[in-house]
């Protein structure tokens, strides 16, 4: 730190200040510093640690995402067991915290930190390490890179075998709906929905493809645009649990029935799923278990440096009552 100080001609505490997100500093000094610390590959030795013994969770409109609200029960449970408690930062934006998010941990110095439908810039990543915090990744928005630890579900086998179980009931008109473009499990679910449906020799016209944004209210919209047409499929895939209940919602406006007339499965399996009228079929990923496996990369013994380390849990579809055989099969 002395050298550090020195070469950024600044004081031994103004460094301190940087490391430990204190406010009485410019943004120059701070980068000054930050960038001095990365080049002198500087890490906090001993326990990341501080006195309240909290773990981090970082996540994209929690109080608004049933999955998330259920992530975050996870983790929270999961941490109960070894003594610890949550902090919960929610962001405007799933690619990046916030630029003073940063500066706040840097405060509280979490023995972890937990991200949940999100992604760190390489800085906070930088910064993280810098202070020997250690970090994972639950569902990242995008690829993240070979050095990040994360945890997430089969999201591609998901949605083979959803689009299969549709077809074993004999539907061949199927439509999908889609999550957001910038999440790299929308991608995963609608290259497993394709494939099935190119492996059973059937093309997917464009309109049968619809973008959602993993909400009920995008669920209603794209339903309708599916639904309200003599040319409807016989059956949708919703690309999360939000968007089918979304999808029963426009179903029930233009009074068709679930599922005589329209067979529907989601993916996620919240518990919501079982309360639906019909239960709704669904993939189920292992949330509560994903959540420990979170808790588990944070809290192992490591010395100064993060495993590069990537967990994919199985997913599982549950049959329910929303899917049907077609009256033609």
């Amino acid at each position: 730190m002395a050298v550090i100080a020195r070469e950024a001609s600044v004081s031994l505490s103004t460094v301190s200040k940087v490391l430990n997100g204190r406010s009485g500093i410019s943004a120059e000094t701070r980068e000054r510093v930050e960038q001095l610390l990365h080049e002198h590959g500087y890490l906090r030795r001993g326990d990341s640690g501080g006195a309240g013994g909290l773990v981090e969770v970082v996540v994209e409109q929690a109080l608004s995402s049933m999955w998330a609200l259920e992530i975050v029960r996870g983790v929270e449970s999961a941490v109960r067991r070894h003594g610890l408690n949550i902090v919960l930062t929610q962001t405007e934006t799933r690619h990046d915290p916030g630029s003073t998010w940063i500066e706040g941990v840097a405060r509280r110095r979490p023995v972890g930190v937990v991200l949940v439908l999100t992604n760190l810039s390489a800085e906070h990543k930088r910064r993280l390490r810098t202070r020997n915090i250690p970090f994972v990744l639950i569902d990242p928005a995008g690829s993240p890179d070979p050095d990040v630890p994360s945890v997430g579900a089969t999201n591609w086998a998901g949605g083979v075998a959803a689009t299969e179980h549709l077809l074993s009931l004999g539907h061949t008109d199927i439509a999908m709906i889609t999550g957001p473009r910038d999440m790299m499990c929308t991608h995963a679910r609608l290259s497993g929905f394709r494939h099935a449906m190119t492996a059973a020799g059937l093309t997917v016209p464009a309109t049968r493809v619809v973008l959602g944004q993993f909400t009920r209210e995008s669920g209603v919209a794209a339903g309708i645009k599916l639904l309200d047409s003599d040319d409807r499929p016989s059956a949708i895939f919703a690309s999360n649990d939000m968007e089918a209940l979304g999808v029963y919602e426009a179903a029930r406006r233009l009074g068709l029935s679930i599922p005589d007339d329209l067979s529907v499965v989601g993916f996620d399996d919240i518990a919501v799923a079982g309360w639906m009228a019909p239960s709704l079929t669904t993939v189920r990923q292992p949330i509560a278990q994903m959540a420990v496996d979170a808790i588990d990369i944070v809290l192992r013994p490591h010395d100064g440096e993060l495993a590069d380390l990537r967990r994919e849990l199985s997913t599982t579809l549950v049959v329910r009552e929303s899917t049907a055989r077609t009256k033609s099969f």
